[in-house]
């Protein structure tokens, strides 16, 4: 389980990507698309227009760390709606989990956490 500190964030890039970027191609679209600095400590999370290959790039205060995975059959499901005109999602660390398992999350939807407060009299 990846497992993150809160002040970590998750951004979802929502156009695909060319899957031959490295390290710098993938710097620029994070300063140019996203809008966020690389030298951050989140993780930036890109995938190919045919959806069999997600990269994700951080920094981890010593240099950049860039983590592929392909899948051999088969497709990466981003379920997430998209408000017109965004460039990116925040996601959660379990939800990107889930995604890089290869499970559909189209379905699924999150449960309360903990009851809202009830207003006193």
């Amino acid at each position: 389980m990846l497992t993150l500190p809160p002040s970590v964030k998750i951004f979802v890039a929502v156009d695909a990507v060319d899957g031959r970027k490295g390290f710098d191609g993938l710097l620029g679209l994070v300063n140019s698309v996203l809008q966020e600095s690389p030298l951050s400590g989140h993780l930036f999370v890109f995938r190919t227009k045919r959806a069999n290959l997600v990269r994700i790039l951080f920094w981890d205060r010593t240099g950049f760390c860039l983590l592929s995975k392909r899948l051999e059959r088969g497709c990466f499901r981003f379920p997430w709606k998209v408000p017109e005109g965004a460039q990116q999602l925040q996601v959660e660390s379990s939800e990107l989990l889930l995604m890089l398992a290869g499970i559909d999350l189209a379905g699924a939807r999150h449960r309360p956490r903990w009851p809202t407060p009830v207003a006193m009299a």
